[in-house]
């Protein structure tokens, strides 16, 4: 096996080494080195491990490939905040990771950190250690029933899922792997359950020729082109139109921004799309949704028209269905199905988002006037609400500290923290990373991105404790970024796990803990919908400084409580070559400077009733 590797290593990948002879296409080898070469030619060459007695054989092989240099693995303490650092591998980086769990609990937590992948579409490998195949007993750490293969099953729930029950096996796994993990605009995590017993077993022979290569999907455009006719000749008699542009928009930005300039048209965005459009473009109407902005909601609640691209419609990004109050007729463009049909009346234009956007360039390129002086009304209105949503988030960011009934003294408040620090990752390129909660909800409103991917925001899954554990993938990369974690403190104690996991590995990158001793996102719906918050507050308080400062080779430091002093923290954190950590007490209170507000519907608590008899009397 070894000899083999280092042959690998040499020729500089499989492909050659088999191509020179170094390596024959028919080896015999154990299901472990099989699925390491499998994953090798699908271009997996990192691995994120927590080893148990589930995966010792499989462990090994990785032992003896990374000692040949062929792959690389690194160790973590915690398979949550692992899952986490992989999806951000490979949605930031675009490296395609596999992680490594034993059996049992360790591989339950890897599951339950995979809904971050599972909700932004980011491919991976997940390999849990699974239950022996021979039913001689209860493995330690199975699904403690007497049914057969219950983690594949379990698995098979969160998207797609294999169970290697035999080592020929291998090759169908791989084949279904590699669609999942690579696919244009559904990809996802993919299981591979790894029995204990059939690790060790031979394959006899591997052919090494007939194991599938990574996918390479051709673009998919619309064969009908009546259909985007109607769309062309739906944009040139409507008035007010409004572009809602989602995470499947990110990838296609100068497009999104063409077509939009084209057409005259403004943009909505989502939480997870921040920067398709430059944030002073005068067509960028910023966020909307049940906690959108002021001009992005105005646009979403009059246009008459809707142009969907690359959207979901999630629960907050539509206002649970109802913020498209006099939407008349859809124009919808998304590879997958189901979202592309998710409302009535619509054009559906399935396919590849970018070449259905050229393909629809070309034809409004042919078509007079599409820009008309109706339509300059509605952008006019639309601009004027861009203004009042401008007004509004400075006096925000101006305010000063404010008398925090909590912390008995006056302290900033979040929007005015969130702009200090998101001005500062600007102006350095850092790379921002919202966690969950409060702070992420005011983050998407505040932040001023000029293009995709200056902001990660998990907010699929809205995962806490994602964004500090996402600094890791960093440390993994060949290609390395600065970034800066901006999270509350409820959502940093869900997994602070990477005070460790940034020394061992060597993140360099920082921190910020933005702490109103409480989940403020849930205090704030208690209180907007039943008028008092219920234990989501903390009695407690921490030192987050002393904390972090604990674990040798990490730095901490106390942002203050006016913003000279956080200016002053966030250079001093940037000049550590390692993880840094700032804490900064912030205001939670009824004064309205100390929030970024909420502009559209949702259909939770006390709200539901209404919520859902507006959705069902809408056609849309």
């Amino acid at each position: 096996m070894f000899e083999r590797a280092k042959a690998i290593a040499q020729a500089g990948c499989l492909e050659k080494a088999i191509g020179s002879g170094m390596v024959h296409h028919l080896i015999e080898c154990t299901l472990s080195e099989g699925l390491v070469l499998g994953l090798l030619k699908q271009g997996v060459k990192k691995y994120l491990a927590i080893f148990g007695h589930g995966s010792t054989d499989f462990g090994e092989v990785l032992r003896v490939y990374e000692k040949a240099g062929v792959i690389q693995t690194f160790n973590f303490r915690n398979e949550i905040a692992m899952a986490h650092a992989a999806t951000a591998l490979r949605w930031q980086y675009g490296e395609i990771p596999a992680l490594v769990t034993s059996i049992g609990p360790g591989a339950m937590q890897a599951l339950a950190g995979s809904l971050a992948s599972c909700s932004n579409g980011v491919g991976l490998f997940h390999i849990y250690g699974d239950e022996t195949t021979h039913g001689e007993g209860y493995n330690m750490q199975q699904v403690p029933k007497p049914e057969q293969g219950l983690f594949g099953q379990i698995t098979a729930l969160f998207g797609e899922s294999y169970v290697l029950h035999t080592p020929h096996s291998l090759r169908d796994a791989l084949r279904r792997g590699g669609i999942r993990v690579n696919h244009p605009w559904k990809a996802g995590p993919f299981y591979l359950l790894f029995p204990i017993n059939t690790q060790p077993e031979l394959i006899k022979p591997l052919n090494l020729n007939g194991l599938p290569e990574q996918p390479n999907f051709p673009l998919t455009s619309v064969a009908d082109k009546s259909q985007l006719k109607k769309a062309v000749n739906l944009i040139s008699n409507a008035s007010k139109i409004v572009i809602k542009a989602g995470g499947g928009s990110c990838g296609f930005a100068e497009l999104v921004q063409n077509f939009a300039e084209n057409c005259g048209i403004p943009v909505v965005l989502s939480p997870g799309s921040t920067g398709v459009l430059p944030d002073q473009h005068s067509l960028n109407m910023h966020v909307g949704g049940s906690k959108g902005s002021i001009s992005g909601n105005f646009a979403m609640a009059n246009a008459e028209l809707l142009v969907v691209i690359g959207s979901r419609a999630v629960c907050q990004s539509d206002c649970s269905g109802i913020g498209y109050e006099k939407v008349k007729d859809v124009i919808n463009l998304n590879g997958d199905l189901n979202d592309v049909s998710h409302y009535n009346r619509t054009i559906i234009l399935p396919g590849d988002i970018g070449a259905t956007l050229d393909e629809l360039l070309l034809i409004l390129k042919k078509t007079p006037d599409i820009q008309k002086e109706d339509k300059q009304d509605w952008l006019d209105q639309c601009v004027g609400m861009k203004k009042e949503w401008a007004d509004f988030k400075k006096e925000r960011f101006n305010s000063l500290p404010i008398m925090d009934d909590v912390w008995g003294r006056p302290v900033i408040t979040q929007p005015a923290a969130i702009k200090i620090v998101a001005d500062f990752a600007r102006n350095i390129n850092a790379v921002k990373f919202f966690d969950a909660g409060d702070v992420q909800a005011n983050g998407f409103q505040i932040v001023e991105d000029d293009s995709p991917f200056e902001t990660f925001t998990e907010s699929g899954a809205s995962y806490m404790g994602f964004a500090p554990s996402a600094l890791a993938a960093s440390a993994l990369s060949d290609h390395p970024k600065y970034g800066i974690c901006f999270c509350g403190d409820g959502s940093f104690m869900m997994n602070p796990q990477i005070l460790i996991d940034a020394v061992e590995l060597g993140v360099n990158g920082m921190i910020v803990i933005f702490d109103n001793r409480r989940m403020g996102a849930i205090t704030g719906l208690q209180e907007a919908q039943y008028g008092i918050g219920f234990k989501t507050g903390d009695a407690v308080e921490v030192d987050y400084v002393c904390m972090a400062e604990a674990v040798k080779g990490v730095r901490a430091f106390y942002g203050g409580e006016c913003t000279s002093e956080l200016k002053e923290a966030l250079k001093k954190a940037y000049k550590y070559q390692g993880l840094s950590v700032i804490h900064i007490p912030v205001y939670f209170g009824d004064d309205p400077l100390g929030g970024m507000g909420a502009y559209g519907s949702w259909n939770v608590g006390n709200w539901c009733e209404s919520v859902q008899e507006k959705y069902h009397a809408q056609d849309l």
